[in-house]
Order: structure tokens, then sequence, then C-alpha cells
């Protein structure tokens, strides 16, 4: 069995969409004769845990963990939050950014390039380096953000040439949505800029999650691209039978930044609401995980505080089963320069629920093309209230004559097992038969 070493940040018992995608792969890799060794903090700063997600390390998979220091602490005292976690995506859950935190935000940007993690790069490099002497593998993969992982692998690639090297961007780096959020100066953006270019050419491949991120990067010249998108795992829908909410229930679960706020929703629901006491007795928003302040207020605005549901986290298995439960599901794709490539983790297990989806972004889509094609849901513009209108009357109606349902067609191809399968396939077309590592 050959074997493939994985450099991660997020592992379980990590919570959140950014353990899973790798954690996943890890767990079938096996059955396609790859043996995982994963590398991954010993103490790192995790927004959320689900320990939930522990049943998915297969037993004979072999974890390096080394301890990492982070600016974390120097963060929460200059903050006054000496006992909070750190949220990801620039979420404030209870009131817009003080001076204090706009300065943190400026000084992560400009100074922590390409992330807080980057003090990890040199005593990970000296550890792997001895390892990987005595330890050989078949293939190397770093996965980011944080992007300082994918400087571990650029490091141990100049000293292992022969070792064939994975890029997996489970999101841009500067193109991301957030870029411009981080304030920074010009030689800082010619650094970032520089570092992605450089990861970009160095690696033998790279590896996104959708076919516009694919597109976005030609311009800094990789040697060759694949797309593996982030899917679902068929055995987390094998859970005991759920009931369907009897309410109309529209659920977002996930992070739900300021970005990803839908303000023509909330007023498309307030108008239907003011129009039809029925409809606003029976709704219910269900926000379940890290929701900004700035979500909240416009709920409030809006007078749909008394139909909200708010959840601060589920685990894994508890997730899983309010989106079967539910009866839409929400998407909604950050209004930013590459909405159109988005594809989010939460969108797959959205499928594998088997609900309504109601997607909020570009009708001309990654998002938009997979739900024609797996006729999973129907999508509205970020600003077409008429649209929307129509989608929730829709499924209102159907709500109301015990009919809302969906028949997924196509899914297969986004499961985890199946996603392993074309991910085990590219590391056999670019590994040498002979064990590499000496």
């Amino acid at each position: 069995m050959k074997r493939v070493l994985i450099i991660t940040y997020y592992w379980a018992p990590s919570g959140g969409a950014g353990v899973q995608r790798w954690l996943k792969f890890s767990k079938y890799l096996p059955e396609f004769g790859w043996q995982p060794v994963v590398y991954t903090p010993l103490n790192p700063e995790y927004p959320s845990i689900d320990h939930s997600l522990e049943k998915d390390i297969p037993s004979t998979i072999e974890v390096l963990k080394k301890s990492i220091w982070e600016p974390y602490n120097i963060y929460r005292n200059l903050l006054g939050k000496k006992n909070e976690t750190i949220n990801a995506g620039f979420i404030s859950e209870d009131k817009p950014k003080t001076w204090k935190e706009k300065l943190s935000i400026w000084i992560r940007g400009n100074f922590l390039i390409p992330d807080p993690r980057r003090f990890w790069i040199r005593p990970s490099v000296r550890f792997l380096r001895n390892y990987l002497k005595s330890n050989p593998v078949n293939a190397i993969i770093t996965t980011g953000p944080p992007h300082s992982m994918h400087l571990i692998g650029l490091k141990l690639k100049k000293q292992f040439p022969d070792i064939p090297w994975i890029a997996d961007f489970r999101d841009p780096w500067t193109n991301i949505d957030f870029y411009q959020d981080l304030h920074l100066t010009r030689i800082s953006d010619y650094i970032h800029h520089k570092l992605e270019k450089k990861i970009v050419e160095s690696t033998d491949y790279l590896m996104t999650v959708s076919p516009g991120w694919k597109n976005d990067f030609p311009y800094l010249s990789p040697k060759s691209v694949a797309v593996v998108t982030n899917g679902y795992d068929e055995e987390d829908g094998r859970l005991s039978t759920v009931e369907l909410d009897p309410f109309f229930s529209i659920a977002h679960i996930g992070t739900l930044n300021d970005a990803r706020n839908p303000l023509v929703l909330w007023n498309v629901l307030r108008d239907l609401c003011a129009e039809n006491m029925e409809f606003k007795t029976d709704l219910r928003i269900r926000l379940t995980g890290k929701t900004d302040y700035s979500v909240i207020s416009a709920l409030k605005e809006n007078d749909l505080e008394k139909n909200l549901i708010k959840t601060d986290y589920l685990p894994h298995t508890d997730a899983v089963e309010q989106q079967k439960s539910s009866q839409i599901l929400l998407l909604l794709i950050n209004k930013s320069n590459n909405a159109k490539s988005i594809l989010t983790g939460k969108f797959f297990e959205y499928l594998l629920a088997n609900r309504p989806i109601l997607a909020i972004g570009p009708t001309d889509g990654d998002v938009a093309d997979i739900l024609n094609k797996t006729n999973s849901g129907l999508i509205a513009d970020f600003d077409d209230e008429d649209s929307m209108k129509k989608i929730i009357l829709n499924y209102y109606d159907a709500y109301k004559k015990n009919r809302l349902s969906v028949k997924n067609a196509d899914i297969k191809q986004f499961s985890r097992k199946s996603l392993t399968s074309e991910l085990s396939q590219l590391l056999d077309s670019i590994t040498p038969k002979a064990t590499v590592g000496e």
C-alpha cells in the first residue's frame, strides 16, 4: 500500500467545514490502496470542537502531532477577551468591530503573512524532514487555508524533490472574498501574491474544489490543475429516521457572516408575513452555527425575530439530522467577485439530506449548474426579489399540501467515497511505483 503524507491544520475534533474534506478522504483512501499519514498541530486554536467527527478517523491511520505557537493570546489580551475562542470568517456575534478588532485584522494581514500559523512552518519542516528520512512516503499533500501549510510543502519539496506534492486549495488565497478586508499595504499585497504564485508554480499538481476556481489559476502558471469537489458521506445519511419539522422551516446550517447576509430575502419574508398571517404563523427561520450580529439585526429590523430559532453550534451528527428534518435548506453564496465559483461543503451535505434547497447567488454559477443537473432545488440571484418570492410561495404551497419534497438525481458522483476514488487516481498518476523519500 502506498503512503501519502497529508499536512493539515484542521483535524478532528475540530468542528466546522475546514476539517471534513481531508478527514473523509483519509477515511476512504485505504480502500483505494493509499495509507494516509496525517500531520497536524498538537494544540491548535479551533473555532469549535466536535468530538462526533472522531469516529471517522480510521483505527489504522498514523497521526503525527507537533506543538504550535499561535499569537491568539496576544489578540485576546489586546481585546480583553481572555477566555473566548477565535471566530473564523471575520464574524462578530454581538456588536460591530471595535477599533482594536480592526487594528488586529490589519496586523494579521500585514505582519502575519500568509496567516497566524506561519510560526509552525520552520519547526514542522525540521520535524517532517527527519521523519521522511526514516519513514518514506509516495506523495505529500498540503491543504489550505491556512496557507502556511502550503509553505511547509514548498520547503519540503526543495529537500525531497522526488516526492510528488499536491497543493489543495479548499479556498482561494488572494482571490478569497475577505482579502480586501485585511487592508493590506502595497508591500504586503505584493508578498501575498508572490508567495501564492511560488506555491502554484512549484507544486506538481494543484487541486481545488470547483470548476470556477480552476479557471482562476492559469495566470499563476500551475503545472496541472485538478478539480475534486467537496461531497457528502453516505454513512452520515444512515442515521435514525427523523421526522419533518411541522413548521415551514427555512434552515441555514453553518457559519453565517455579514458577506452572506441575505437582506433581500429577509425583506421578502417580512412582506409575505404581512400579507398572510398563516404564513407568519407557520414560518420558522433556523440559523445553526456562528452568526454575525448584522444578520440578527436585519431579522429584528424586518420583524422576524419571533420566527427565529438560533442555535450556536451542533455536533455534525445532530446537524445532519436537522438538515434532514427541515422543510427547506437555505444556501447562501458570498456576494463577491468570485461568487460564481463558490461551492461550499455544506451544499453537498444538503444534497444528502434530500430536502428542497433555496439558494441565493449567481444563477449562472457552479452551484446553479449542480442544482439544475441534480434537481435538488432552486436559485435566485442576490437582488432578485420577485424570484425569491415566487420560489418561497411555491415551496409554501407544496408544504401546505404535504407535498414539499425533491427527488435528487445524479448525486452519487459527490459521495465522499466516489471523490476519494478520483483523488486516488490522481495520486496514482503522479507517483512512481517505487517508494521515494530518502
